[in-house]
């Protein structure tokens, strides 16, 4: 018979630098012989060598660095067991240079020792650390109350430092299973009952680890599968557009029924690709897979696929969030930051601060302009894009984030809430209307094929008297002339047809009610295969991401004619000069080229 694979648990020790963290784990290694062999040897050798005093923390800290200070740098992994389970213990920095280091490792965890050296007290980090214990949702968590040999294993001492954090934990939002008093130089406590402390009557280290709660396979929990690339393979005769990334939660089979959000378009599973062996008929959390659609629908990287029986994602592009910060620089409001949510990326700024604490004492801050390193702050978040996401408390998944400034990660957080954007009521009727969209059975794929381009959306825009009319029939009749499927669809034809009831654009309701009809116009052009192009006068942001709701975002190419603007446009925008005529369509034609919406002789659809 196959022998069953014992169970297998990530724990996280924390704690304030020199609290013990690496001498509990050494000690444990030791006491449950879990050390390799001739491991204990070797390093009381190089003790001895280097004429330095034994630590069982030298056991694990293999960095030259640490050794020499004293102190855990990196944050360590350690293969420990017991006779119930396998433990993977992950020693994270204590020292407040390395805060990042920690928070990377307990990210890993499933449960946490928080270590408080008895003599010194709680001390700073000692209350940040569990404070991003509970930001990071780690739940399980015992307090061990180390060094106690330091204070005659005064039972008095014992209790006043459980009795304080405690009060910090419940602040904090975490319950801890336990307070354990020890001596980790003298094995107190660790593994065997100590004979120091007959005043106490819980578990050892060993036995609360045994304790903890093996995290409940998220299979149970509702599908999500962020996309991570579309793949198309074209030898052979192969077809197959395949949509690849790693399951999250859930689980789902061939033929279930499925939705790519933010847009909330739905298809259904065709297939499960794999790269060998026989093709299988379902998938689950922690597997890295692919798969192909019944029908086919547009899609992008970010995406997050989900089965549409269950509970859906949150859609926005405004979000409540808890985040903290550890960047050298402070976080502040209106400086543009990334964010990446699973697989999802798209800039953003701080709308506002509402809450600003220091993580050592939990104090509220008074000044709200910016979040300091190593600070925690409630914050509402204005992106550019929208995003699918679930709030951290009802799937950790996809409900986590980090922040990225320029190149390099600066922060994380969590998602409390989605929050009304100006395109909220609009994408309600969006995600309404791709839930019932009938599909025929000509695919947008099709007609790429057959048109030899990709369909988008042109909005030619600029002042009054720019020549936007001008350019906007040039470049129809160039590309008309060149075998493409397009058309310009002048505003007249709009402002006199499906938008007759509406008797003014100059109002602001007004206004956004023309957009969004031209935006529904666009989508059906579009899933036609058509290049559609329009005109507008100083296209506005606002106007823009109402587009981007309406329509695959990615499809929408804005073209700004001639000099100075007063919109508010991202600054990639192209942008071409009206004169000479030929010039400014050839500007253009070389924008749609690069951007792989009109194709070159010999290219082929991707």
């Amino acid at each position: 018979m196959k022998a069953r694979e014992p169970e297998k648990m990530n724990i996280v020790i924390v704690g304030h630098v020199d609290h013990g963290k690496s001498t509990v784990i050494g000690r444990l290694m030791l006491d449950s012989g879990s050390l390799p062999d001739g491991k204990l040897q070797q390093v009381q050798s190089y003790c001895e060598l280097n004429s330095l005093p034994f630590e069982y923390a030298f056991l694990i800290d293999a960095l030259k660095d640490e050794r020499r200070q004293n102190i855990t740098i990196d944050s360590a992994r350690v293969f420990f067991k017991t006779l119930k389970r396998h433990y993977i213990i992950i020693d994270a920095p204590g020292h407040v240079e390395f805060v990042k280091n920690m928070v990377t490792g307990a990210a890993r965890a499933e449960a946490a020792l928080l270590v408080i050296d008895a003599l010194e007290g709680i001390k700073e980090n000692s209350r940040r650390h569990g404070n991003l214990l509970s930001l990071l949702g780690i739940c399980q968590m015992s307090v061990v109350v180390n060094k106690m040999d330091l204070v005659g294993f005064e039972q008095s001492r014992f209790d006043a430092i459980q009795q304080d954090f405690t009060a910090f934990l419940t602040q904090v939002g975490l319950k801890p299973a336990g307070f354990i008093p020890v001596s980790a130089r003298h094995g107190d406590n660790i593994s065997l009952k100590s004979d120091n402390m007959p005043w106490y009557h819980g578990p050892t280290v060993l036995e609360a680890l045994d304790s903890f709660d093996k995290e409940k396979p998220l299979v149970d929990q509702p599908f999500r599968m962020p996309v991570q690339d579309i793949y198309r393979f074209t030898r052979f005769g192969d077809s197959r557009r395949i949509i690849a990334g790693s399951v999250t939660s859930g689980q789902a089979r061939v033929g279930d029924e499925i939705a790519f959000y933010p847009s909330g378009k739905s298809s259904t599973i065709q297939t499960i690709e794999t790269l060998e062996g026989p093709l299988p008929t379902e998938i689950a959390s922690g597997q890295a897979v692919g798969i192909t659609l019944g029908q086919q629908i547009y899609i992008t990287r970010g995406d997050v696929v989900v089965r549409t029986s269950e509970r859906l994602p949150s859609v926005s592009r405004r979000l409540r969030v808890s985040l903290f910060w550890l960047g050298k620089d402070a976080l502040v409001t209106g400086k543009s930051y990334q964010i990446k949510l699973g697989t999802a990326r798209t800039g953003f700024k701080v709308e506002k601060i509402l809450r600003l604490m220091d993580t050592a004492n939990l104090e509220e801050l008074v000044q709200k302009k910016q979040v300091g390193k190593n600070a925690m702050a409630e914050c509402i978040l204005s992106l550019e894009h929208a995003i699918a996401f679930d709030r951290a408390e009802l799937l950790p998944g996809t409900g986590r984030f980090v922040i990225l400034d320029g190149y390099e990660i600066r922060g994380g957080g969590i998602v409390l809430e989605e929050l009304d954007d100006p395109e909220t009521q609009v994408r309600e009727s969006v995600l309404q209307r791709n839930a019932h969209w009938i599909l025929g059975d000509v695919t947008r794929g099709d007609r790429e094929e057959r048109y030899h381009q990709r369909p988008c959306l042109v909005i030619i825009t600029g002042k009054k008297g720019a020549g936007r009319k001008r350019l906007a029939r040039a470049l129809e009749t160039r590309l008309f002339q060149m075998g493409n499927v397009v058309y310009y669809l002048g505003m007249g034809n709009v402002v006199y047809g499906v938008d007759a009831d509406i008797h003014g654009h100059s109002d602001l309701k007004d206004r956004h009610e023309h957009v969004r009809r031209l935006a529904e116009i666009t989508n059906i052009f579009l899933d036609a295969g058509i290049i559609l192009i329009i005109t507008a006068v100083e296209l506005t942001q606002a106007d823009l991401e109402l587009f981007r709701v309406v329509v695959d975002s990615v499809a929408i190419v804005p073209i700004w004619v001639g000099n100075g603007t007063r919109s508010d446009l991202a600054p990639d925008i192209h942008r071409v000069e009206i004169d000479p005529l030929d010039q400014a369509v050839t500007q253009a034609l070389t924008g749609l080229q690069n951007d792989g919406f009109v194709l070159e002789n010999g290219d082929s659809i991707r």
